[in-house]
């Protein structure tokens, strides 16, 4: 599979994904959880979408630059659904406070995948 197959399929299960936990959240965890920890899981939801998205944009720049910085940006945007956005669900959803040591690991991935995407462009 080339990477533009594989970001442009990893983007669009975790966007669809995003929108089943959106959906969970918004109706299963509704009466559960703490206005606080409900806004917390919908902030995972929303950076998932966004960086599900961006995938579509790395699948795109793979076919557009050839850099290994755009593959790179592709599986730091990965790691930070994962890191960031797991996190946060991990946290609401168990409990355990020191999950939220984690989150700003996936923030600083985020980071990383956006400047190496700019870099690339730049390039070109």
């Amino acid at each position: 599979m080339t990477s533009a197959r594989l970001f442009f399929a990893l983007g669009s299960l975790l966007a669809g994904l995003a929108v089943g936990f959106g959906a969970f959240g918004a109706h299963g965890l509704r009466n559960t959880l703490s206005a606080a920890d409900l806004a917390t899981f919908e902030t995972g939801v929303r950076y998932q979408m966004y960086h599900g998205l961006a995938l579509l944009a790395v699948a795109w720049a793979v076919t557009r630059w050839e850099s290994s910085m755009v593959v790179v940006a592709g599986w730091m945007f990965v790691a930070g659904i994962v890191l960031f956005s797991g996190s946060l669900y991990m946290l609401v959803i168990t409990g355990p406070r020191w999950l939220g040591a984690v989150t700003p690991l996936g923030g600083v991935a985020f980071l990383i995948g956006w400047a190496l995407l700019a870099w690339t462009a730049v390039q070109g």
